[in-house]
């Protein structure tokens, strides 16, 4: 059999059959001209597609920030691809798995809105960023500009090139409520300097679910002859965008989190004229000039995580990526708009529509936030996180499709209680 046929034949003979047994196709199947905004609110919609997961039923999860349960037919379509990797053995590794590799990061690129050229599947965002820092050329007196409320992971990484190259680290605070973008965009402004090479900024602060205006933010630190560097965890999957509309250098994202791919998937856009500038963390062989494969020398990695990439996003599309994000930014509204007039409860999560989705995150005065995930969750069988971290005090809370308005009914009614 050619290469190519087999490619094609591993992928429609494994994988054509667990989405069309599943529960989305089956609830899609009787509402086919229903629209979005009417299937937002319909619990009943919502409770079939809950069928594809399996869930735990000790507590209700409201923490899908670390990592997406994946549905069943996801799943099921991993367990094939391991089964096929292992039955090929080292034939699979020596002929066809780079092959399909790319093949996967095209499918991811027509997500994200980027051409594949620009894009490599990393194994998490940690990783796909800390290349990039890693990956530049700093000299002593070298700048880079970061938030408190960026994640810890890309902050150490930072840390270690500042000693390791005597760069300096700039750091801001991002408010939780900010009375318009314009506050932010010169928030990080203000933290600019001449010496300053690379801008790290959340799309999404991961703690509070905040999303900032990132091509505002990308456009005047252009301006100023600053490299923009986006951390979209928890992006890709969970909101429409496009990364070429975002004009940023560097992008990078989980996908084992909103996308719901197996874990130790990610991904890496780089903007054409960097591609060649960067070290990367793993020496690769030559490469022709612009080819982004150089970065990304990871060494032997379980291939059919990386197959499974595929089969997410036919999920992510038969669901439609319209119809999550109103149903996830509903849910985060559904329990917020109940509880942000609460005297003693804070919401530490923007309230405008546009400035936040699924994720939100809510403390009560008077009550640790390691103390209020514990009674969350022993008394009131409820999983969530908790943050104390810079200016971001609470719980952060991350419903997902899955999750009902009943379970947050529960959530809203917790909250008052141990507010009194």
């Amino acid at each position: 059999m050619r290469k190519r046929e087999f490619i094609r034949t591993i992928t429609m003979g494994a994988l054509a059959a667990p989405l069309s047994s599943s529960a989305l196709y089956n609830v899609l199947s009787s509402t086919t001209f229903t629209s979005v905004s009417a299937l937002t609110e319909n619990e009943d919609f919502w409770r079939k597609i809950r069928g594809d997961y399996v869930l735990k039923p000790e507590y209700i999860n409201l923490e899908s920030g670390y990592y997406n349960i994946i549905p069943i037919p996801t799943l099921n379509a991993m367990i094939e691809h391991a089964k096929m990797v292992n039955y090929e053995g080292s034939y699979y590794m020596r002929t066809v798995q780079w092959d399909n590799k790319k093949r996967m990061a095209e499918k991811l690129a027509a997500v994200v809105g980027c051409k594949p050229k620009n894009v490599v599947i990393t194994r998490n965002t940690t990783e796909s960023l800390d290349m990039v820092i890693k990956g530049m050329n700093w000299e002593p007196g070298d700048e880079a500009v970061m938030a408190f409320q960026d994640y810890g992971a890309m902050r150490d990484m930072f840390k270690q090139v500042s000693d390791r190259f005597g760069m300096k680290n700039v750091m801001v605070s991002v408010p939780n409520h900010p009375k318009s973008d314009s506050e932010i965009v010169e928030l990080y402004a203000n933290a600019i300097t001449p010496k300053t090479k690379l801008l790290m900024v959340c799309h999404m602060i991961n703690i509070t679910g905040h999303i900032l205006p990132i091509r505002k933010i990308c456009d005047m630190a252009h301006e100023k002859g600053v490299q923009v560097m986006v951390d979209g965890a928890h992006c890709v999957g969970h909101f429409q965008f496009n990364i070429e509309d975002l004009n940023c250098d560097y992008y990078g994202s989980s996908l084992h989190k909103w996308l719901a791919v197996p874990l130790g998937t990610g991904l890496l856009y780089v903007n054409d004229q960097h591609i060649d500038n960067l070290w990367p963390i793993f020496a690769e062989s030559k490469r022709e000039k612009g080819d982004i494969s150089r970065l990304n020398h990871t060494g032997t990695i379980p291939v059919y995580h990386d197959l499974s990439i595929e089969n997410a996003i036919d999920y992510y599309n038969m669901l439609g990526a319209e119809r999550k994000e109103k149903r996830l930014r509903y849910l985060q509204e559904y329990w917020t708009s109940a509880v942000r007039n609460h005297p003693r409860i804070v919401v530490n999560t923007p309230s405008e529509s546009s400035r936040a989705c699924a994720i939100a995150n809510v403390g009560i005065e008077g009550i640790k936030p390691g103390e209020m995930a514990k009674q969350l969750l022993e008394k009131h069988k409820i999983f969530t996180v908790a943050i104390d971290n810079a200016n971001v005090k609470g719980c952060r809370i991350t419903p997902n499709v899955f999750t009902l308005t009943s379970e947050l009914d529960v959530f809203i009614a917790a909250l008052k209680e141990m507010a009194g």
